[in-house]
């Protein structure tokens, strides 16, 4: 059961702000007590949006392709996601912040994943990071949380793996391929991730991994025996409007509500009803001479 203080009955919000230990608390005997609530967050005023809502914030490098118009994660930086964690953190008082460790910042040598992982958790006061990959980075996975730093992990589909991968695609449809995720899963639990992302591969892959690892995963084209779900923020207020993953649910259409309000404020500026009386200084009074 989580140790997170509970939000009153007046609807106020929880004393402290959400830990890694809040988070690998949600597991007991293979099942959480209550879903893991996640989303992706760029920005400040996002994250303020959002942050009472949820558990955990993920600083996703998705921001390369959803904020930088990317075809890929692959040209994110490490500078651009210790900005962008720097922000959420101020945007934020009650989710716990992970931020994404970029492409090539982590995967040469432990210890060069320290010296980059610990630049951001200095730099932007998250609680934590998260890497990709699976039985390769355990030792790396081992090496930083034995040195004070909280790793979230992440099997199947991994995004920065995609030109080695052929591309997005659903992974675990074979029994190799499956058999491969889990020990991947397994592998980083071990090494002491305090969470695992499990992205893209089929249901009964993803509900395996979650029976067999003491702590918690997290679905994202997954399924929902997982531990908690994470989707990306634009993704579900139809902010994104390149492609919709299979997996997602549009819980609004905001991309049409900003269009649509653009369009009337350039209306109102070429008809100029905009600025009116009400939107300028000392309308219909005469300024002093010096």
């Amino acid at each position: 059961m989580s140790t997170i203080a509970q939000v009153g009955t007046s609807g106020s919000m929880p004393s402290r702000r959400m830990t890694v230990r809040d988070i690998a608390a949600r597991k007991s005997a293979g099942r959480t007590a209550e879903p893991i609530v996640c989303l992706t967050a760029y920005t400040a005023p996002m994250a303020r949006f959002m942050d009472k809502h949820v558990d955990l914030l993920l600083v996703g490098d998705s921001v390369g392709m959803v904020v930088y118009g990317m075809e890929t994660t692959l040209g994110v930086t490490l500078d651009m996601m210790i900005e962008h964690g720097k922000a959420v953190v101020r945007g934020s008082t009650h989710a716990c912040v992970i931020v994404d460790m970029p492409f090539g910042s982590y995967q040469a040598s432990p210890a060069e994943a320290f010296k980059a992982c610990a630049r951001v958790m200095a730099e932007t006061g998250c609680a934590g990071i998260k890497l990709e990959g699976g039985r390769e980075m355990a030792e790396t996975v081992h090496f930083l949380t034995s040195r004070g730093i909280p790793v979230m992990g992440h099997v199947g589909l991994t995004p920065q793996s995609v030109n080695q991968l052929g591309g997005y695609r659903a992974r675990g449809r074979t029994n190799a391929e499956a058999d491969d995720i889990v020990a991947d899963a397994a592998a980083i639990a071990s090494a002491g991730a305090f969470s695992v992302v499990v992205e893209g591969t089929v249901e009964p892959v993803a509900r395996s991994i979650t029976g067999v690892i003491d702590v918690p995963t997290i679905g994202i084209g997954a399924s929902p025996a997982c531990d908690g779900q994470i989707l990306v923020a634009e993704d579900i207020l139809g902010l994104f409007g390149t492609f919709t993953p299979k997996f997602v649910k549009r819980y609004a259409e905001l991309g049409e509500a900003v269009s649509e309000a653009v369009a009337r404020y350039a209306a109102d500026v070429r008809a100029r009803r905009f600025p009116g009386p009400e939107q300028v200084f000392g309308a219909g009074t005469k300024g002093k001479r010096g």
